[in-house]
């Protein structure tokens, strides 16, 4: 393990804390939610149990599918299943709804914003992909290409949650088009540079 595990790990936990925070942001904006969410807050209005408690839940499903596709998780990918839903819930207790459209609109706008910084965050500390990612990369590394994959499991979640009574509107389309270039802006710059490899020959002075 690296010896910067600690501030890799600090970078892990408060992306997928502000994760939580993001979902809950645009949860109470009540413009739309990302496809995944709008299945967890479907499942949550036919349940009545907590949102972020089946965030956890669906993870925690998503994740033994990894089983047959042999993926294996990382630290990142288990701080995951447990994290987000828990900060997701923790902001709803405390965020109250908002009624007028501005005020939802800036909601849903910080809500993306800040879930672009939360992923650029989790994916710098190099610990292990979310469960539903490792999903998506699995699938590709058994012969089926990543985009198809990765566009069949949204559309499928989307329509199943959105059958379920979750939340579809603009800020599910504000947040297909604007989370990808988000993150891609902020993972170079939020990302700590990797360790050198030690030149062929040369032995490390570090113990084994």
């Amino acid at each position: 393990m690296s010896t910067k595990l600690p501030s890799r790990l600090a970078r892990l936990f408060a992306g997928l804390s502000l994760f939580g925070v993001s979902v809950a942001l645009m949860v109470r904006a009540d413009l739309g939610l990302a496809s995944w969410d709008v299945l967890h807050q479907g499942l949550a209005d036919r349940t009545g149990l907590p949102m972020g408690l089946l965030v956890n839940g669906v993870a925690l499903l998503v994740l033994l599918l990894w089983i047959p596709l042999r993926q294996r998780p990382g630290i990142g990918t288990v701080a995951n299943v447990v994290l987000v839903g828990v900060a997701l819930d923790a902001t709803l207790a405390v965020l109250p709804s908002v009624d007028p459209l501005a005020g939802r609109i800036g909601l849903l706008v910080a809500g993306v914003l800040l879930n672009g910084l939360a992923t650029a965050l989790y994916l710098g500390a190099r610990l292990g992909p979310g469960p539903r990612d490792g999903l998506m990369t699995g699938l590709a590394a058994r012969g089926l290409p990543l985009g198809p994959a990765r566009t069949g499991i949204e559309v499928t979640v989307l329509a199943v949650g959105w059958l379920l009574g979750g939340a579809v509107g603009p800020g599910t389309l504000l947040y297909a088009i604007g989370i990808g270039p988000i993150v891609a802006w902020l993972v170079p710059r939020l990302t700590p540079p990797a360790p050198a490899a030690a030149p062929t020959g040369v032995t490390s002075s570090c113990p084994a």
